[in-house]
């Protein structure tokens, strides 16, 4: 079985592991992290898991899932506020992530290993397990229908040219998805999808995109840094000024935004760049460019450079670009020239800003949707960059129309955190059930 031939590499995995644990990379990180995984999740068990509640079991592998389960997890908690929450994560730039979602406790999945399973499903006692978007694992799901546990994939995607639906990725995960007790698809094409990894149509159903809702309650949230939002407004918004919040950018994309604005030599249009790793490395590569273009800057932790009114203002920390897209007249999210993929528009159309972004957007399906929309528009040079800006600038009320059918684009979206959530609640409640009949129908 081919489900065998996984474990067997899985295992090899956690045999070589530790000789890869040595550094800050990404990936010597995440062995790091999850050691101890399994015997820390069993230790919150032993104090603090009530089995007079239900249990549900959330799984997200990086911070983008991440949004989605955790719209989900908060609207939860108002549905069914006796429920317990384990949150899992796989990746270790969640980490950080992880420590807001409002779960009971959050760590790192360890390995999907049948032994490491086994403990992790003996000591949690889960009524129904949550994944999101796209990763589920093999041996999860099978502990899972073993044991009569319930499965759920959340906000469910599945791209007509996913490799999912091919050769050895389509063998190994057909079993796995065949186990899935509901499969709740953003989209009906998504949902259709899966049935050829061979889920049963009346167990498909469509619940949206759980990040509209996570980025709206964003938007409704108070800000986190009131005197940050005073102090760059006092030095951006003078009357005829247009304010550019570049998101998460990368070089690539700095090789045209800077390059743009210079060219246009308007003191007028004035930049927040936001990188997508401020590192002082990178910080000091940016300063460079911003120099050699001729460009007046200050750090966002210099006030006094900032109340100077400088062409642009380079943030130099994280964690505040949400309250930055409130200023935006105009927003530039970054990924889309290089080959990472871009990162979400949605955040700046829900704060009503019209979205620029390059063209390597197929990873996104809501950049193209926006665009489709009216409310964003893609750039392939430097050139076509200017001329947008140029064209914005000169006719606020065509950007600002093309704002306002950004944030209803995202408004229309709303919703799928509440249909997620009462998924859970309602299958979770069966499993509960002394009326409850396993389901021995799917297959092994």
């Amino acid at each position: 079985m081919i489900e065998d031939l996984y474990t067997a590499a899985v295992s090899l995995a956690g045999v070589l592991l530790p000789a890869l644990s040595i550094g800050q990379g990404k990936l010597a990180r995440g062995i790091r992290g999850r050691r101890g995984a399994v015997e820390r999740l069993e230790a919150w068990a032993a104090g603090s898991r009530n089995r007079s509640r239900p249990l549900a079991w959330f799984h997200a592998p990086s911070v983008g899932e991440g949004l989605q389960a955790r719209a989900v997890i908060e609207t939860l908690r108002e549905l069914e506020p006796e429920m317990q929450i384990v949150y899992t994560w796989f990746s270790p730039s969640a980490e950080s992530f992880a420590r807001t979602i409002p779960a009971d406790v959050a760590d790192y999945l360890p390995l999907d290993l049948p032994g490491l399973v086994r403990r992790l499903f003996d000591a949690l006692q889960p009524d129904v397990i949550a994944f999101t978007k796209t990763e589920i694992w093999p041996n999860i799901t099978r502990e899972a229908e073993r044991r009569g546990v319930p499965v759920v994939l959340l906000s469910a995607t599945l791209p007509a040219a996913s490799s999912r639906l091919r050769g050895p990725a389509r063998a190994l995960l057909t079993p796995s998805h065949q186990r899935l007790s509901r499969v709740a698809a953003i989209s009906a094409a998504d949902g259709g999808r899966f049935e050829a990894l061979g889920v049963p149509p009346d167990r498909i159903t469509v619940m949206g995109d759980a990040r509209f809702d996570q980025v709206w309650r964003r938007v409704k949230q108070p800000l986190s840094d009131p005197a940050l939002i005073e102090l760059l407004t006092g030095s951006l918004k003078a009357p005829g000024d247009t304010t550019l919040v570049a998101g998460s950018t990368w070089p690539e994309d700095e090789e045209r935004l800077i390059p743009a604005l210079a060219a246009l030599n308007d003191p007028c249009i004035r930049l927040v760049i936001a990188p997508h790793e401020p590192t002082e490395a990178y910080l000091t590569g940016l300063s460079g460019r911003l120099r050699a273009a001729g460009l007046s800057f200050a750090f966002l932790g210099d006030e006094a450079g900032v109340l100077a009114r400088p062409r642009v203002v380079v943030v130099d920390r994280t964690g505040v670009l949400g309250d930055l897209y409130r200023l935006a007249d105009i927003a530039y999210v970054g990924g889309g020239f290089g080959h990472d993929g871009l990162h979400s528009v949605l955040e700046p159309a829900a704060f009503g800003a019209p979205v620029i972004f390059g063209p390597n957007h197929d990873n996104s399906r809501e950049a193209g949707e926006l665009v489709l929309e009216e409310g964003a528009r893609s750039v392939r040079d430097q050139k076509e960059l200017e001329k947008l800006l140029t064209e914005w600038t000169r006719a606020p009320e065509t950007r600002a129309e093309a704002g306002r059918t950004a944030g209803r684009y995202v408004e229309v979206g709303l919703g799928a955190a509440r249909r997620g959530a009462r998924v859970l609640a309602d299958i979770a409640g069966d499993h509960r059930s002394p009326l409850r009949v396993p389901n021995t129908s799917m297959p092994m």
